[in-house]
């Protein structure tokens, strides 16, 4: 079953992630490969303040083009995309993302599960949801869309996790697909990668 979910084909892998999230990123972005078949969405729970400087940081850890989400944008494989401060981040079935700065979700704006229901509106089983270290439950329910829609779901291991709750919360509400920390998030990245090299038996 588990080989049968790194055959699946990926369009959209979607990481999320609160309080002590961006250290996992900072170990996870080195390691990754420097083409994407797929491509991948970051929705971090952020200060209001619009900067630059998290997606700088970002991009000088990978080879891959790291660019903060203008509306309407289209997405892209091979690229990396950042959910702006204060906006609600969703995904059009047009594969377009829209921004919104309706009401917080979970106290969050951008919210994890706003981001991750809309995905798995669009993509269903081609999408992979991820979520890191956080303090709220903000995710769960999301995950949850994602596994009803037939996509995979992974929550970073509690124990490897600057903040715990976020993805203990999802371990226990949801039926999560993988549990990994972040040497095994970057080797399952690899192997989605290429499904092609994935042989099955």
């Amino acid at each position: 079953m588990e080989k049968d979910k790194l055959n699946k084909r990926c369009e959209v892998l979607v990481i999320g992630g609160s309080a002590g999230s961006i250290d996992a990123l900072l170990q996870l972005f080195p390691t990754l490969p420097g083409s994407l078949s797929f491509a991948m969405i970051i929705v971090l729970h952020r200060k209001n303040s619009a900067d630059s400087t998290l997606t700088d940081i970002l991009a000088a850890r990978t080879r891959l083009p790291v660019n903060e989400v203008d509306d309407k944008d289209p997405v892209l494989p091979g690229h990396i995309y950042l959910a702006p401060a204060d906006y609600h981040l969703l995904i059009e079935r047009t594969r377009l993302f829209s921004l919104d700065d309706s009401e917080k979700v979970n106290y969050s704006r951008p919210s994890l599960d706003v981001t991750f229901e809309s995905a798995a509106d669009s993509y269903g089983p081609s999408l992979v949801g991820v979520l890191l270290s956080g303090a709220n439950a903000d995710g769960t329910q999301g995950l949850a869309a994602i596994k009803k829609a037939g996509g995979v779901i992974i929550a970073q291991k509690p124990e490897s996790a600057k903040v715990a709750y976020m993805p203990q919360q999802a371990i226990l509400n949801t039926d999560i697909d993988f549990i990994f920390d972040m040497p095994e998030l970057a080797s399952f990245i690899q192997r989605i990668n290429h499904p092609q090299t994935v042989s099955r038996s």
